[in-house]
Parts: structure tokens; C-alpha cells; sequence
């Protein structure tokens, strides 16, 4: 069976080019452009490269970005007035607290924090809430990007059984409210699996869609997947490889070469959902210029 890549690279390219274009018409009319602030705590590495990623799409879409660090002795304390004070910054349109957060500072907190009209993350209870009884919000970023793949290559949803293997607060469970929504993409049936699943195997291969964001390298073979499904990967897991100059590189969730020929579909890792991530993090700053929640 031949199987088409699903470039999330080129689709993000396209849909960062399509924000640049409308925000150069809204400044044009002396409009302010979107401005999108990063809370950046300590130098986990991971963390500055997706950051200074952030930074370089708020660049090409005609944002303002500010990129304001801590360092990893931050108290929670000093954390939440930052917080506070980005909430109330009339300049400032969105922003995120890039996670993992050192241990001694409580995630939901910081969170909950955030106002839910400045979380463009999409991690604050009300938007999670309102995502789920199909009220506007914003979305997290990684379904969101999922969400917009199936539709620019128009794969259809609706009546497909969508196996979602992972249930994160982060793209699991959000990905499977989507896709089960009354709109398209969605209207799929869905079923959320994870570690504790029995027979895990046999409902990975009832999926006309199955979206991997479970966390494990490989963990998805060819004799999971059924012929001719469409196979979404959110996995990536640094891998040591000493070949390369940054010293690892990243493997899905799925064994790309053994699963891509039974495929109709397949993305790859890395250049699928990972830089449409972003992408969507630069929709939702978009969304809260216009203050459209």
C-alpha cells in the first residue's frame, strides 16, 4: 500500500505565512501587531529550544514576543506576582509558563493563575471546560495542531473509529474531545486507551485513526495498525545518538519504517505534529488580540 507523509512542516510554513499576511493588514491600518510573552524557569534544555522556537514564529507571523526568565530559585511567590502582573499588562495578548516547573512550585497553581483570556496555552480549567461542553476557547496547542492536519489534507472523521492511545491533560484527553465534537474534523467514535488497557492491541487495530501520544519510543508496531488507517504520531522522545551534533535525536511513538507502508496516512518524527504545535500557539495569540472569547 502507498502512503502519503503528512507534512506538518510545510502546513505550519503556510499557516504562519496566513497570520503574517493578516497581521500586516491589521498594522497596515495602525493596529498594534499581536503581542505573546514566555515565562522561561531555569535552562532545561528542551525548554529553551521550544522556547527560542516560540520566539522565532512570533518573528515570522509579525508578532511583538518578550521572553522573560527566572531562574530555577524563583519562588512560587515571586512566580505568581509575574503572573500577575502579565494578566493585567493591557500590551500583552497571551502568554505562557513554559513547563516542566521546578518541584518546589505547584504547575496547577501557576496554572490557575493565568487568566483563562490570556491562557493561550489552553491549560486553564475554564478553557479545558469550555472545550469540553463545545464552547469557544483555547484549545492546547498540540490537538490543535492535530486537529488542523486532518483538516488541510482532508481526512475524513466523521462515523471513523479514532483511537487515542495516551491520557494527558495535554493532548490526550483534549485531542479526544475534538475529535468526537459535532464539527469536522470530528464526529469521529472514540476510544481513549492507555497503560492500563487490556487487549490494547486488539482496539489499536479497529482504528480507521490512530492518534500515538502515549510517551514510549516505538512502542506502536505494524501488527497494532490496521491497513489503510491513518496513524497521527505526538510522541518524541530524545534518543542518545552520538551522530549527531546536538547528541540525540527524536523517535515517535511509532516504528515509522515498519507501520508507514500499511498507512493511507502517516506523520512523521520529527516534521509532523511538532512544528504545527507552535503554529497553533500563534492561532490562539491571534484569537486573544481579537479578544474573540
Amino acid at each position: 500500500m502507498s502512503y502519503q507523509i503528512i507534512d506538518g512542516k510545510a502546513t505550519a510554513a503556510a499557516i504562519k505565512q496566513e497570520i503574517a499576511r493578516e497581521v500586516a493588514q491589521m498594522v497596515a491600518k495602525g493596529q498594534r501587531p499581536p503581542h505573546l510573552a514566555a515565562i522561561l524557569v531555569g535552562h532545561d534544555g528542551g525548554s529553551e529550544t521550544y522556547v527560542a522556537n516560540k520566539v522565532k514564529a512570533c518573528a515570522e507571523c509579525g508578532f511583538k514576543s518578550s521572553l522573560i526568565r527566572f531562574e530555577d530559585t524563583v519562588t512560587e511567590a515571586e512566580l505568581l506576582a509575574e503572573v500577575e502582573r502579565l494578566n493585567n499588562d493591557a500590551d500583552i495578548d497571551g502568554f505562557i509558563v513554559q513547563l516542566p516547573l521546578p518541584r518546589h512550585i505547584d504547575e496547577q497553581k501557576v496554572i490557575e493563575a493565568i487568566d483563562y483570556r490570556k491562557d493561550v496555552d489552553g491549560f486553564h480549567p475554564v478553557n479545558v471546560g469550555r472545550l469540553s461542553i463545545g464552547l469557544p476557547c483555547f484549545i492546547s496547542a498540540t490537538p490543535m495542531g492535530i486537529i488542523d492536519l486532518l483538516d488541510r489534507y482532508h481526512i475524513e472523521t466523521s462515523g471513523k473509529h479514532c483511537v487515542v492511545l495516551g491520557r494527558s491533560n495535554i493532548v490526550g484527553k483534549p485531542v479526544a474531545q475534538l475529535m468526537m465534537r459535532k464539527a469536522n474534523p470530528g464526529n469521529a467514535t472514540v476510544t481513549v486507551c492507555h497503560s492500563r488497557t487490556a487487549n490494547l492491541k486488539e482496539i489499536l487495530l479497529q482504528a480507521d485513526i490512530l492518534i500515538a501520544a502515549i510517551g514510549s519510543p516505538w512502542f506502536v508496531t505494524a501488527d497494532m495498525v490496521k491497513p489503510g488507517a491513518v496513524v497521527i504520531d505526538v510522541g518524541t522522545t530524545r534518543v542518545p545518538d552520538a551522530t549527531r551534533k546536538s547528541g540525540f535525536r527524536l523517535k515517535g511513538d511509532v516504528n515509522f519504517d515498519e507501520v508507514a507502508p500499511k498507512c493511507s496516512y502517516i506523520t512523521p518524527v520529527p516534521g509532523g505534529v511538532g512544528p504545527m504545535t507552535i503554529c497553533s500557539l500563534m492561532k490562539n495569540t491571534l484569537l486573544a488580540y481579537k479578544n474573540r472569547l
